[in-house]
Parts: structure tokens; sequence; C-alpha cells
């Protein structure tokens, strides 16, 4: 049974939230919040496998939220709440550790997912976020990991743009068995197991800017 922990100051949201997981998962809701000051004076008695934050919250908002319990709870699993069109505040989330992305009129098949991924230690972004973010994504000139070669990091910023293994092989003109090679060496050196993990690695590490 999956422990959830709602963090959202709307109520009629949190109940209607609440009462679809409970409906189609096995889990049990634990605890709820209205603001960001609300939960992290839960923090200490929490018991919670996945936290569902959103972002905009009268008070301090999700980014300082997840900062703060992180830091006091680095064992809790973070997915964000948000609107459509709050894309902006996604790199600060991510950096502040949050591991899971999703809107909020989401189908639940994807909220379900979600959890289901980031509790077995993954990442997760709602699809149509990703493809907004793929969009509106900006490489760094400055900052990211030396660990990734030149090329390596050409690709990661393709992959996050949304293009595939073949689309980015057309566009550096180099075979797509080279791209195909590259992409399992990212992997590799990330620790990374999806498109969704790789986003949020080049975000933290400052080769992409959302």
């Amino acid at each position: 049974m999956y422990r959830i922990a709602l963090v959202d100051d709307h109520t009629l949201f949190r109940t209607g939230l609440r009462g679809l997981l409970e409906h189609s998962l096995d889990c049990r809701v634990v605890a709820e919040a209205a603001s960001g000051e609300e939960f992290l004076e839960l923090l200490p008695a929490l018991e919670a496998d996945v936290v569902f934050l959103d972002f905009a919250m009268p008070g301090i908002d999700g980014a300082q939220t997840a900062e703060r319990a992180l830091a006091r709870r680095p064992d809790l699993r973070i997915i964000t709440l948000s609107m459509f069109g709050e894309e902006s505040y996604y790199s600060r989330m991510v950096k502040a550790g949050a591991r899971g992305f999703l809107l909020k009129d989401s189908a639940i098949d994807e909220v379900i997912e979600a959890i289901e991924t980031v509790t077995a230690g993954g990442n997760y972004f709602a699809p149509r976020l990703m493809a907004s973010l793929a969009r509106t994504m900006q490489t760094r000139t400055t900052g990211g990991d030396d660990a990734l070669s030149q090329r390596e990091r050409e690709i990661l910023v393709a992959i996050c743009r949304g293009l595939s293994n073949q689309e980015i092989a057309d566009e550096l003109f180099i075979s797509k068995r080279t791209v195909d090679k590259h992409r399992a060496n990212i992997l590799e050196k990330t620790g990374c197991k999806n498109t969704a993990a790789l986003v949020v690695y080049a975000i933290r590490t400052g080769i992409v800017e959302a």
C-alpha cells in the first residue's frame, strides 16, 4: 500500500485527488496540508511514500517547501503539481529535488504511473509537460557535468528537446548507430534510466535551462 501526503491550498482539489487515489490504487492518504508551512510542521511524524506538492501556494512556494523538507527528510519522493503554463518554475523544483511533475488535470492513469515510477526510484514528467519543456528548453553556455564529453552533451541536449535518435543523427551528421552508443554511454555515466530522468539531470547540472 502506498502512503500519500497531499499539499495544496485548495480543499476541493485535495478532496478530489484523495478520492481518486483511494478508489483507483492501493493507497492511503496519511496527511494533508494547505500550505508549505503546515506541511513542514507535519514532517517530523510523517510516514509517506509520496508527497504531492503544489507549486503555487500562499506563503512559501513549492520549491522552498521542497528544499526545506528534503534537507530534513531526503527520503521523501516529491511529485510537483501545477497548472499548464507554469513550466518556468520547474527548473527550481528540479534543483530543489522533486522527482515527478504532474499537471493538475492529468488523467488518473498518469497519476498512478507517476507514483509507481518515483517509488521505484525513477523520475516522471507528464507527457504534455515534457513536450512543452522540449519546445522551450535552452542550452546553457556555462555549467554542466565534466563527466560527459562535448558530443555527449550535444546529444543530451537534443534528447531533452524531444528528438529521436535518428533525428539527432541527421542533425549532427553522424550515424544512428553512433547516437545509440552515445546515448547508452550517457545513461551509464549519469545513472539515468529514461528520458524524464535525463531531463531532470540536464536541468540539475545546468546543461539546459527550463
